[in-house]
């Protein structure tokens, strides 16, 4: 997507202006292209099949409510994704779920690390994904949010409420259980 003057020129322009004036073959076409990722997202969050297919309906009910709101300033996409990782996060939210806060300076915490050693096949992929199922939640998210969805610690920090020090502890912590899972 190309950038004009903070304006995204999306490709999807003309089903949006579409999506404005509640056509529904135009909403429809929204959700077909847009449904998969956006329920993966909401389960790489929230770790539950049935909740994660609830809270993409919703998210997608509120973006077609709010799409007159949507002013092209990031990619329509994007602007979605932010909906659903909203609705998610307040979904654990409402469960309780908590973020450890760490002082910044207790951990030695790296941020890259060198994966060049890592032969990367389906059975590993499969291996790393059920491995992270079955991460805490708070580390999950983080991780999520960090290396899959590519937000960077202070954009975590904004979206869950919590320091940037502690996203980046977090993900430390989770990198490092997600290992300790994976050597089971």
């Amino acid at each position: 997507m190309k950038e004009k003057a903070g304006k995204y020129d999306n490709i999807h322009q003309e089903l949006i202006e579409k999506c404005k004036i509640d056509d529904r073959n135009a909403q429809f076409e929204i959700y077909r292209i847009y449904y998969k990722s956006m329920y993966n997202t909401s389960l790489r969050i929230v770790n539950d099949v049935t909740e994660a297919e609830d809270l993409m309906q919703e998210s997608f009910l509120s973006a077609f409510s709010k799409i007159n709101t949507y002013q092209g300033n990031v990619s329509f996409g994007a602007w979605l994704k932010r909906i659903v990782i909203n609705k998610s996060i307040d979904s654990l939210r409402r469960k309780k779920i908590t973020f450890e806060e760490i002082d910044e300076n207790h951990f030695n915490v790296k941020e890259k690390e060198n994966s060049d050693d890592i032969e990367y096949n389906d059975n590993l992929v499969k291996e790393i994904k059920e491995a992270i199922k079955m991460l805490p939640d708070g580390y999950r998210i983080v991780l999520s949010l960090n290396m899959i969805e590519g937000y960077n610690h202070r954009e975590v920090g904004e979206i869950l409420n919590i320091s940037e020090s502690t996203s980046r502890s977090q993900l430390a912590r989770a990198r490092k259980r997600l290992l300790d899972i994976l050597k089971q």
